[in-house]
């Protein structure tokens, strides 16, 4: 058995939109996940950081086998997907399972929590029999903090909080070695938040799991993870130990989730972010990230002779024109994707004083 439980090696997924009618220009091609690479440990936590539109929810129907790259491979357990037939990606699927954000639509309204879980037993065909199916059912729902009361019951009939345990319940019946955990906790109320991720945990020890986190909340990715990748615009472009891209951050993106995470701006110069981030169809030259880009324009105000004029402000024109390529931190338990990573402050931001 494989020491990664997950392999991606530079693993893309473009989306060809519709062309202009009347039009020769080439159909637009939006790039969601685009040259993205990275190992998941067996027994690890790997988190995927980043905003709504950064291809995050793409990368992880690509780990699960929902959706097939346009390039790259992912490797489960020392399996390529690729190589797989229709009965192999059932059998995967069994072994990786996906929970997604919102448990309201995931969840069947039709379906009892008993027969969401029971249906999960037969499509993989375990514990065949109708004594063996309901002790297994038994179990788990008490592994997610259910009662037996609950398994009658249906999605409308539950709290948010029990609607993403039975999802839960549902992903581990089966038995998998990895989750994917689709934004697990941001459709839940606050107070509900802190007891999920405490479940999750749980979980993790005792069923021996490897998760996949995606995420937009860095404070989250502290408390559960081992390792991060910070995705913007399809592609990492900060990577490492979960510790070392928390408290020092490197790229200004990472900068910027973190001063936002902390309700502060940034440590040094790097502000908190702001704007959209733009759409896929249209990634924007050299780095991506220039647009929204605030060390930049701090950079570009202290060298104006570098820099050119853009409709987002002065900005430095290696940003502008050039792709920067990803180096390691001294100390080597990160990498970032920045011209000017060398240069800009990575404490980590501190809370204001009232």
């Amino acid at each position: 058995m494989s020491a990664d439980a997950i392999v991606a090696t530079a693993l893309s997924r473009h989306f060809v939109g519709r062309r202009p009618l009347f039009s020769a220009k080439p159909a637009p091609v939006a790039r969601a996940v685009d040259g993205v690479s990275f190992r998941v440990p067996r027994g690890s936590c790997f988190a995927i950081v980043g905003e709504s539109g950064s291809g995050k929810s793409s990368l992880a129907r690509l780990l699960v086998g929902l959706l097939q790259p346009t390039a790259g491979e992912v490797v489960v357990d020392g399996e390529p997907l690729s190589a797989l037939d229709a009965t192999g990606l059932r059998r995967l699927r069994r072994r990786i399972q996906l929970v997604l954000q919102d448990p309201r639509a995931s969840l069947d309204p039709r379906m009892s929590v008993f027969e969401t879980l029971h249906e999960a037993l037969a499509v993989h065909g375990l514990h065949p029999g109708r004594k063996a199916r309901a002790e297994r059912i038994a179990t788990t729902i008490g592994l997610v903090g259910l009662s037996p009361a609950h398994l009658d019951r249906f999605p409308h009939e539950l709290s948010g909080g029990q609607r993403q345990r039975a999802a839960i319940a549902r992903a581990i019946i089966c038995e998998p070695d990895i989750l994917v955990l689709d934004e697990p906790v941001s459709a839940l109320d606050v107070s509900v938040q802190a007891q999920i991720i405490n479940l999750l945990m749980e979980l993790k020890q005792r069923l021996s799991l490897t998760f996949v986190v995606i995420t937009h909340d860095l404070a989250l990715v502290e408390h559960i993870a081992d390792a991060v990748g910070v995705m913007y615009l399809g592609r990492f472009v900060e990577q490492g130990a979960a510790e070392n891209v928390c408290d020092a951050p490197r790229h200004p993106y990472t900068q910027s989730l973190m001063a936002a995470t902390s309700h502060a701006g940034a440590t040094g110069k790097a502000g908190v972010l702001e704007g959209s981030i733009p759409s896929p169809l249209a990634v924007p030259s050299g780095c991506s990230f220039h647009t929204r880009c605030p060390a930049a324009r701090l950079i570009a105000a202290r060298d104006p002779a570098s820099a050119v004029a853009t409709p987002d402000g002065l900005l430095p024109r290696r940003c502008v024109t050039q792709d920067p390529v990803s180096q390691a931190a001294p100390n080597g338990a990160s990498t970032a994707t920045c011209h000017f990573q060398d240069e800009l402050p990575t404490a980590r931001p501190q809370l204001q004083p009232a």
